[in-house]
């Protein structure tokens, strides 16, 4: 192997050891999954929480029932065992109520709460993506990327702040209140079976780290396929021209590989994962019949507070393996999260909803380029213009002439301001575009593309999509001006 190949293959793995970081850092915070929660959102995870506790206390608080009703068997007489039970029976009642109000109020609260955050999460996503600079769609984005994160990322969000949280709530708190109950009960049976717990951690602690890591290549990969699909739907006419199907197919098919394949491994985590906690789990029962039989023949343990200690252990115990799907779900949707929020934080440098910078009265439309050197931000390597200067008098009509690549389009993006200049300044009636108000600016501009671009909407909308509160009349003359009354007024509903 000469000295360049092993330069390129120490880069390659550089960049894989990159890529692998940059997967692991690619998640926020479980708590910043919240950060869009208004007031009410705020009380209903407060009684979802709430109502998980109280239900989650439920299967514990049934282990020290049912260990009064085996202590009765054993030293009571058969009146007594009677009453027992059926005092017994009437505490399950209204523990079940109690449990069954909690159980309702969790579940509701908790999935109301994460479909309200994730749909403000919908709208405030799409809001920013409208709101950002082209440059940002030339360099960080795609349409693909865009829609792919709406319909699928948002559904693992929601996954991850709704009922799965309300659901790890309960786990967690009959696991708890089974180790109180357990140690109130009995202490030194208690220790041994605790010691099993930290593998239990161990063993779901470890598998979220992988799933959070699989979960986040997989999304970036069906992102990158949804693209595929995009550019191949969007130029259908260029790809069917050039019999350019099977390419497209091919391609996607490739990016579906790298999904399925994260998704495999992410399964395999899973899957193996709530294996070993479940052999853990099952592992603790034999221990605890052990030890608690040891515990009646030597310390004088009764059979009642040996099954109190043991169910609520276990049950306790039952619950902690039961968090792996929630577990799952949070690390799917921290990572989901990361894109969606990096763009909602981000402020574009050309901001279209930026209401401040001046209106001209009385617009002549003297355009003048100034020294103007630019570079586009997808091919910084490359000089479009190095001291351009251009001067159109209002009221010329004037042509760009040029070949392919030589800044034609150019001057028409600098001008609509879709880019700022490097350096050097665009002038409107003498005044830098800088300081014109960038929404009033685009309105006084009409721009006519090569390719022409109608909306799923009617002729009408298409028309005055471009000024607001447009009037039938100015729809009208726009229709004349250009020439275009004939055809349209020929159509079944003619333009409305």
């Amino acid at each position: 192997m000469d000295t360049g190949e092993m330069k390129e293959n120490q880069e390659a793995e550089q960049n894989g050891e990159e890529n692998n970081k940059d997967d692991q850092n690619q998640k926020v915070s479980f708590y910043k999954l919240f950060t869009f929660a208004d007031r009410l959102d705020v009380v209903m995870m407060i009684v979802g929480t709430l109502s998980a506790i109280m239900g989650g206390l439920a299967q514990p608080l049934m282990s020290v029932i049912f260990g009064e009703i085996v202590d009765s068997f054993g030293t009571a007489t058969a009146d007594n065992v009677v009453s027992v039970v059926s005092k017994a029976s009437l505490k399950f009642v209204y523990l079940a109520i109690a449990a069954g109000i909690a159980s309702f109020l969790q579940v509701s609260c908790w999935m109301s709460t994460g479909e309200r955050q994730a749909a403000r999460i919908r709208g405030l996503y799409l809001n920013t993506i409208l709101r950002q600079d082209i440059a940002f769609f030339d360099t960080e984005t795609t349409a693909g990327e865009v829609i792919g994160r709406m319909s699928g990322d948002t559904i693992l969000i929601q996954e991850a702040m709704g009922e799965k949280v309300g659901k790890f709530i309960q786990l967690m708190s009959t696991f708890l209140g089974g180790f109180v109950i357990g140690f109130v009960k009995g202490w030194q049976l208690a220790i041994v079976l605790l010691g099993c717990i930290p593998l239990m951690a161990i063993a779901g602690g470890f598998m979220s780290l992988l799933m959070a890591k699989m979960s986040s290549r997989g999304q970036i990969a069906y992102a990158e396929a949804g693209n595929v699909v995009d550019q191949t739907v969007g130029g259908i006419r260029t790809v069917a021209s050039f019999t350019g199907e099977k390419r497209a197919t091919d391609n996607y098919n490739k990016k579906l590989e790298v999904a399925y394949a994260a998704s495999v491994k992410q399964g395999l985590a899973s899957g193996l994962g709530l294996g070993v906690v479940m052999l853990i789990v099952f592992s603790t029962y034999g221990l605890a019949i052990w030890y608690g039989s040891k515990l009646i023949i030597e310390r004088g343990y009764n059979g009642g507070r040996v099954i109190n200690v043991i169910m609520a252990i276990l049950t306790g115990g039952m619950s902690l393996g039961q968090t792996s799907p929630c577990v799952n779900a949070f690390a799917a949707g921290k990572a989901a999260a990361y894109k969606m929020f990096e763009t909602i934080k981000r402020k574009p440098k050309i901001d279209p909803y930026d209401n401040s910078g001046t209106t001209l009265e009385n617009m002549e439309g003297k355009i003048e380029f100034k020294d103007v050197h630019f570079r586009y931000p997808a091919r910084p390597d490359v000089q479009i213009f190095s001291g351009f200067s251009l001067h159109v008098p209002s009221g010329l009509t004037a042509a760009l002439v040029g070949q392919s690549g030589s800044g034609k389009s150019t001057v028409i993006s600098l001008l609509e301001r879709f880019y700022d200049p490097d350096s050097g300044e665009v002038l409107i009636d003498g005044v830098n575009i800088k300081n014109l108000q960038l929404r009033w600016l685009r309105q006084n501009i009409g721009l006519v593309g090569q390719e022409p671009i109608l909306f799923a909407a009617s002729m009408k909308e298409n028309i005055a999509y471009g000024k607001e509160n447009a009037t039938d009349d100015e729809i009208r003359r726009a229709i004349a001006l250009a020439n275009a009354a004939k055809f349209i007024d020929k159509l079944p509903q003619v333009y409305l």
